[in-house]
Parts: structure tokens; sequence; C-alpha cells
């Protein structure tokens, strides 16, 4: 990640700090990756990009013995631990997911929430490699992007969530970078970034990484509950593919 992704984080982690719901990823993204990691109950779980800790909080009220969270923001792994409590079955700390400082074959499994979207390819296969060193044999690795398609359907900067790409389309702007915002059910917008990688680019990093298992794939965006409780930040969307889940076992 570069030094300007650092930055954003540094300078926007208080809005990121939430105990509910409130990001449109709250509602579009993450309820579909903790369903895909099934019954955590007791499982050590290495949660990387955590950020302010929204999803290991969730993963210990789901019955995870222990979470150990990195991201590489540190005033996000401040927030992280602010929130946190008393709690003594949460850690988190400083570092990059290209160079995991965890032990090997150690987690039941690893979870990286719209985290692997900031890193160009050549950073995804190395992530990815630390993620299995790091998982015990048949452990488990759930992800969520951005839907690489996405960006190219939705073109618009606008509310409630964009990546502009000022030229070029899906196949020219593999592992380009660009910016974007995504918004609050409270209108308030948050700065977000994307290096484009095709659906080939996740699968090939995911087998050079060693996982040999065949992955479960699901497309996510807006259902009808979500648009009966807040139409109007939800109804312009709602037939977009936002979001790529990837689970796979080591």
């Amino acid at each position: 990640m570069t030094k300007k992704t650092v930055d954003i984080y540094n300078n926007s982690a208080t809005d990121w700090v939430r105990s509910k719901p409130i990001t449109l990823s709250d509602f579009t993204g993450r309820p579909a990756l903790f369903d895909a990691c099934g019954d955590v109950s007791g499982a050590i779980v290495a949660d990387l990009g955590c950020g302010e800790g929204y999803c290991a909080r969730q993963m210990l009220k789901n019955g995870a013995k222990q979470v150990d969270g990195i991201d590489i923001s540190k005033r996000m792994i401040h927030a992280a631990q602010s929130m946190k409590g008393a709690s003594e079955n949460m850690n988190f700390d400083v570092g990059d997911i290209t160079s995991l400082p965890m032990q090997s074959s150690f987690y039941d499994l690893a979870v990286g929430v719209f985290v692997f979207n900031y890193l160009s390819i050549e950073e995804t296969f190395q992530s990815f490699a630390e993620v299995f060193r790091v998982l015990k044999p048949r452990g488990q690795f759930v992800f969520c992007v951005p839907h690489p398609s996405f960006p190219f359907i939705w073109t618009g900067k606008t509310k409630p969530f964009y990546f502009s790409f000022e030229k070029g389309g899906y196949f020219s702007n593999r592992n380009n970078k660009t910016s974007g915002e995504i918004w609050r059910i409270d209108n308030k917008k948050l700065h977000v970034e994307m290096c484009h990688k095709l659906l080939s680019d996740y699968f090939d990093a995911l087998q050079n990484a060693g996982f040999n298992t065949m992955p479960v794939i699901k497309e996510l965006g807006v259902d009808q509950w979500m648009i009966d409780e807040h139409p109007s930040f939800f109804e312009p969307i709602k037939d977009i593919p936002l979001h790529l889940l990837i689970s796979i076992k080591k």
C-alpha cells in the first residue's frame, strides 16, 4: 500500500468508528462475509486490514475464541484498541498484510474485508501466500472486494458508492489504481481506493499461494430489505454488482 493510502485512513479513522451498521458495505458486504465464515465458535481468527475493529468485534460476538487484527494505519489500530474495551480476546497491531507478523499454521480462519482492493496484483500474490502460511491445515480464507466490474457499470461520481477510472475499460485498467468514495447512511462520505484486478488475478493468486480446493464465489448487491429500510440510499444501486466474496479452504 502507498503512503497516500496510509494517510487516507490515518486522517479518516474516526469517521469509520461505529457500533452498528452505518456504511453501505456494512449492509451489502459484511453480513454475507459473516455468513460465509459459518460457525466460528472457538476459532482463532486473523483479521487482515482490520480497520477500527468492527469485524473483529462481530467475530467475537459470534463465538470466536481469539481475533488478531492487523492494519497499516496507526490511527485505525488506536481506534480498534479503544473500541475493544476490556476484552483480552482481541489483539490489534500495525502491520503490512503482505508480510504478516503472525505465526505459521496458527489460525482457523483468515478474513479480509475490503482490503485487497488496495493491493497491486504483485502485492496480492504476496499477501495470499502469507494467508496460506498462517492458516492451519483445512483453515478457511474468506474475503470481500469491490466487484471488478462495478466501476465500469456505475461510472458516475455519485452517491452512495463509486470508483472513478478516467479512461480505458475493464482490461486496459488492470493493475491501475483509482480513488473513490463510499457513503454512510447519515450521508457522510468516506474516501476509498481500488487497484483494479481481474477475476482471474484473484484466482491465480490463490492458486500460486497453494490453495487447491474449489472456492465458493458470491456476487453481492442490494437486497430488498435494504431498500425497504433506506429507500433513497439503496434504490439507485439495486441491480448493480457491488462486491465479490470468495471463500476457500486450505
